[in-house]
């Protein structure tokens, strides 16, 4: 894993964000269902993931105090967004919701997902077994297929980081984190990061256009 990172970092292939960012604002733009979007968009994740020579290490860089959200681009009508979540080792989110849709893929290390679903009287108990999500993997959320999750790094030795595209600015999305007796706390993540990653300078691209 480290040599991949070193890589990466060495001369990352920034276009190819560029390029799935033009493919999700194109789907985004003529798909006139969600779940044509969590399809093809689950598709065009999965091949960015694929590899690992495009994330600048700025992007990758996990943190002591919690997990991290990169801002990697947004859409100008907000539409949609990709982060970069890393993960430092063993840490994990509350249950949480997204409201909006999203996909997921991992492009370093491994995670596990648990799933919740709420019963009549509010509680969240446990939908089905963790899932672990291994590199290249991709799963999707949304409040019609399913929108409470907890999820955490699958290693406890080492960071993980996973691409999250979202139906929205999710940074700005008002959303909620609870406790399994259903109480709930609001809270908008906000992003890590001030400034974005510059793939739109294609002079720079060592790769042609």
């Amino acid at each position: 894993m480290a040599s991949i990172q070193q890589t990466a970092i060495a001369s990352p292939r920034i276009e190819r964000l560029r390029d799935f960012v033009v493919a999700i604002g194109n789907l985004v733009e003529t798909s006139a269902d969600e779940t044509s979007i969590l399809h093809e968009g689950s598709r065009l994740l999965k091949e960015l993931v694929g590899v690992d020579d495009w994330l600048p290490a700025r992007y990758a860089e996990s943190s002591m105090t919690g997990y991290q959200q990169y801002l990697l681009h947004a859409d100008s009508r907000e539409r949609f967004s990709v982060v970069s979540f890393v993960w430092g080792p063993a840490q994990r989110s509350p249950i949480h919701d997204h409201t909006v849709w999203g996909i997921v893929g991992i492009l370093r290390g491994a995670e596990v997902e648990q799933s919740y679903s709420r019963t009549s009287d509010g509680r969240f108990v446990e939908q089905g077994a963790p899932v672990r999500l291994e590199r290249g993997e991709v799963t999707a959320v949304s409040p019609s297929i399913g929108d409470f999750h907890r999820v955490s790094n699958a290693l406890g030795d080492r960071s993980s980081t996973s691409i999250h595209v979202y139906g929205a600015n999710i940074g700005a999305v008002r959303r909620s984190m609870y406790e399994l007796d259903g109480t709930s706390k609001p809270f908008v993540s906000g992003y890590s990061n001030t400034e974005l990653p510059n793939f739109w300078d294609r002079s720079k691209d060592k790769h042609g256009i």
